[in-house]
């Protein structure tokens, strides 16, 4: 069966060649189904997985509704973050300069009297968050009355983040005859409650209904301990030596001391908070991109609706608070049917969480283990690891080919004699059998190593060479006049120096 063309589902003819430009030929399954409907007219709820193409899917059928004479608010977009929202305008450029659409960014952060300015100039397109969107239309800078299109993308979030009921007054603020779409990676209760109150007749696309993630996306997660979780995210990067990876953190006062960590350990790294006004975030998404570090540390808020290219590691520092969040973490990778990687970092208490998202998501979420640089399977690093230790102890070959450990050598027996001269002889005594070891220094001359027990000298035994032994010239040594030759060394030392007739009186007038 071939693949429908952009032309074939209604896309007008420049707009096909602009994509062609960029290498994108044929639509993804949520764009072929999404985009007649919403050229149709027709209220939208849209569910698929993130990275499947859903931001073009809606803005195509957008740009080319867009009457480029009528200087007016034709069109909204509502993203949940600051980034989300650029990326959507920095696509919209992209597709829509060229036809004299002018888009505007409509965010918080940013100066709201310069954005009052530039909305002088009439842009027909606006995409922004829903604080902001609110408080102009609060002062009445933005019109609503000529808005036929409203768009929420990553609804479910968005709703996380402002609440529903922030939402709701925005949609009420356009006609009531206008278009309304919504669409998420994962739909939830109060984004079903808003469509069934502020849709009419909505037509529902589920692509996968049962797969919550791209198909290209591989789920492990490794176990360690709380204090080693560092070390593990260095060995994880490591192991897998991506060209760019981002880092997901639970709690915000944790992503700085994770930076400068990984930065600690040759790992170039930078943060992305979600309250970062627009000039940092642009500045620190904008370098990573450019490769001028290779991790961004950041929290779920300020990472969500980020598309980087060629990301291709997903790592969750801290397990993600629920399915949902794992879903739009790991959608972070693997986009538009590229392979990607996502790894959970939890503690043997947390093991309990992997299981249940396996569960919840119909996914494959198998634990692996990092062994020899690799990551392996756990009973495979476990077969390994006893093969090593079986190395270690002599009993099979190594893996380099070279015989076993200790292989050749003459095994060390308890108790086994040195031989004689040797170079161990008079440093090292081994008991005789029923003995005891123990090291022995040399005494004297002709010492021979000596033990405790029957068969050998004992201390202060009277055989030659034991500790204390009376043997010629053996330290302490009672030779028979031992005491007087002793007396005489001693008075002849005093007397040295002395003058004659003083060392006569002391020796008796005879010299000695």
């Amino acid at each position: 069966m071939n693949k429908a063309s952009f032309a074939a589902i209604g896309i007008q003819d420049d707009l096909v060649a602009r994509l062609s430009e960029f290498g994108i030929t044929a639509p993804s399954p949520v764009q072929e189904q999404t985009i007649p409907l919403l050229l149709a007219g027709r209220d939208v709820l849209a569910a698929s997985q993130t990275g499947t193409g859903k931001t073009l899917a809606y803005l195509l059928p957008l740009l080319q509704g867009i009457d480029p004479q009528q200087k007016v608010v034709q069109k909204l977009i509502l993203a949940p973050t600051q980034e989300l929202a650029m990326q959507i305008v920095r696509e919209a450029e992209r597709y829509g300069a060229h036809r004299g659409i002018k888009t505007q960014a409509l965010i918080g952060g940013a100066a709201v009297k310069r954005q009052i300015e530039k909305l002088r100039e009439h842009p027909q397109l606006v995409v922004g968050t829903p604080g902001r969107i609110r408080e102009l239309i609060g002062l009445r800078k933005l019109k609503m009355h000529e808005v036929g299109t409203i768009v929420l993308d990553e609804a479910d979030q968005m709703f996380q983040l402002s609440g529903a009921g922030e939402v709701a007054k925005i949609v009420s603020s356009a006609l009531r005859t206008r278009q309304l779409v919504m669409l998420s990676a994962t739909l939830g209760e109060e984004t079903r409650n808003l469509a069934a109150r502020e849709m009419k007749n909505p037509a529902e696309i589920g692509i996968d209904p049962g797969v919550m993630t791209a198909e290209g996306l591989e789920h492990i997660y490794v176990v360690t301990e709380e204090r080693n979780k560092i070390d593990m995210l260095r060995r994880v990067i490591r192991a897998f030596n991506p060209k760019r990876a981002i880092v997901f953190v639970n709690a915000t006062e944790d992503i700085a001391e994770v930076e400068a960590k990984l930065n600690f350990l040759g790992l170039p790294a930078a943060a992305l908070y979600g309250d970062a006004d627009k000039v940092t975030r642009s500045h620190v998404l904008n370098r990573f991109r450019d490769g001028k570090f290779r991790v961004l540390v950041a929290s779920d808020v300020a990472a969500r609706g980020l598309d980087i290219e060629d990301l291709a590691l997903v790592v969750s520092y801290d397990p993600a608070f629920d399915a949902e969040h794992y879903v739009h973490r790991a959608g972070r990778t693997g986009r538009m049917g590229r392979r990607g990687l996502s790894v959970s970092i939890v503690t043997e208490q947390q093991t309990f969480i992997m299981r249940k998202f396996a569960r919840e998501l119909d996914i494959r979420l198998e634990q692996r283990e990092l062994f020899a640089g690799k990551a392996v399977a756990a009973d495979e690093a476990r077969a390994d690891r006893d093969a090593g230790r079986g190395r270690e102890s002599g009993g099979g070959p190594r893996r380099d080919g070279q015989p076993p450990h200790g292989a050749g050598k003459p095994a060390r027996i308890s108790g086994a004699q040195p031989e004689p001269g040797s170079a161990r002889d008079g440093r090292r005594a081994e008991a005789a059998p029923g003995g005891e070891a123990r090291p022995q220094q040399r005494r004297g001359a002709g010492a021979a190593p000596a033990g405790r027990g029957p068969a050998a000298a004992g201390r202060g035994s009277a055989a030659p060479g034991g500790r204390g032994a009376a043997a010629p010239g053996g330290r302490g040594a009672a030779a028979p006049g031992g005491k007087k030759r002793s007396a005489e060394s001693e008075k002849i030392r005093k007397n040295k120096g002395a003058p004659k007739w003083l060392k006569n009186k002391t020796t008796g007038g005879d010299g000695r």
